[in-house]
């Protein structure tokens, strides 16, 4: 089980440095693209998809790191004021809840991805970029993004990680301490 942990968590670790060098691929062709359409005054044909699809897949590539590294957008005010067996509970619901929705996400967008590239589907623009390499990024970041849950949801139930990472022994404050 370690190794499978271990192994995930890596994976979601390579996906954070390929979000991070699509960010910074998509900033380089960005600063040409100003060059070229300002300073050389010719037009520039590639540039705005290969930003538009670096952004995107960065978004869902990235998705895995920034759960592995508890970055996103976390709203702990419930856990902080329950007891440490609600806080467990509300935890497993959270992490059953979005792994589910990671899960179904995955399928509807392999299923999108398998559309565009068995009906060669190209963008609109001049440079016709064949979709299906764009869109591989949303079932490629989902399923790993499902992995990552799935470790989520082992550490909590075998206890290698509390709770919203709050000790078991940490203060739950009670609701007059918090005037409220």
């Amino acid at each position: 089980m370690d190794r499978c942990i271990h192994a995930v968590r890596r994976l979601s670790q390579a996906c954070g440095v390929v979000a991070a060098t699509l960010t910074a691929l998509a900033v380089v062709v960005v600063c040409q693209m100003v060059f070229v359409r300002y300073v050389l005054n010719q037009t520039t044909i590639w540039q705005t998809d290969f930003v538009t699809f670096s952004l995107v897949a960065a978004t869902f590539i990235g998705a895995p790191y920034v759960l592995l590294t508890k970055g996103h957008v976390n709203v702990d005010v419930l856990p902080l004021y329950v007891g440490q067996r609600a806080r467990w509970w509300l935890a497993l619901v959270a992490i059953a809840v979005s792994l589910a929705f990671a899960l179904v996400m995955t399928i509807l967008t392999f299923q999108f991805w398998h559309e565009a590239w068995e009906n060669n589907w190209r963008s609109e623009s001049m440079w016709r970029a064949r979709l299906w390499i764009p869109y591989m990024a949303m079932p490629i970041g989902l399923c790993v993004l499902t992995l990552q849950y799935v470790v989520d949801l082992v550490e909590l139930v075998t206890g290698r990680e509390p709770p919203f990472g709050m000790a078991p022994d940490a203060h739950t404050p009670s609701l007059k301490e918090a005037g409220i």
